[in-house]
């Protein structure tokens, strides 16, 4: 932190992110509040944040690190943010306009969230990005893809490996490449707010 004035880590958080990389250029904002989680694994985590980036990690989220790395990487004046109580499970998030998950979101190992087309597809056609919204209590499973301008509606379940490349609404079971709406899905609230709470709990027993 003496080092990047623009990194904020709550004292609450794990000190478990020491083992973390942190790729911050200068002007880069990150905040990691308090009781922020993850495991001792060297470069199991990675903040890549570039100039007038910010990222947000909200209270509690736990970035999973056993299984596969995770990789949160915020371009020149875009901006990111995970949600309370957010498992992300070995991802890759990418945003350069912007990405955000909800409260008590989980994002499986090998997923990957892309705001942009990254590159430009010929000198004719231009590099495109739409913000990513992922909403609360959304479970988006392993080896998923998800492309620019979309949004997953609240309490919905993205099964593995589709490929996401339009909207979701809310309580819908999707999947497919192109992923599309098979089925609805029921209360995920009730149910990831109880998870939340028996996480929250096993952390302070452990401390």
């Amino acid at each position: 932190m003496r080092r990047h004035p623009g990194l904020s880590i709550h004292p609450d958080a794990s000190t478990n992110l020491a083992a973390a990389r942190f790729d911050l250029e200068e002007g880069a904002r990150v905040t990691i509040e308090a009781g922020v989680r993850t495991e001792r694994r060297q470069d199991g985590v990675r903040f890549q944040v570039r100039t007038g980036g910010e990222l947000v990690v909200g209270e509690a989220a736990w970035l999973r690190s056993d299984v596969q790395p995770i990789h949160l990487a915020v371009f020149e004046g875009a901006s990111m943010r995970v949600g309370r109580d957010t498992f992300l499970n070995g991802c890759h998030l990418s945003a350069k306009l912007r990405v955000n998950t909800g409260a008590c979101a989980m994002i499986g190992p090998g997923t990957r969230v892309f705001d942009s087309d990254q590159h430009p597809k010929d000198t004719e056609n231009a590099e495109r990005s739409g913000p990513v919204e992922i909403g609360d209590y959304v479970w988006v499973a392993s080896d998923v893809t998800v492309l620019r301008g979309v949004t997953i509606g609240a309490e919905s379940v993205v099964a593995a490996r589709s490929l996401v490349t339009r909207d979701i609404p809310p309580h819908s079971l999707a999947l497919g490449s192109p992923a599309e709406v098979r089925g609805p899905v029921g209360d995920r609230r009730s149910l990831m707010e109880e998870w939340a709470l028996a996480v929250r709990r096993g952390v302070r027993a452990a401390q």
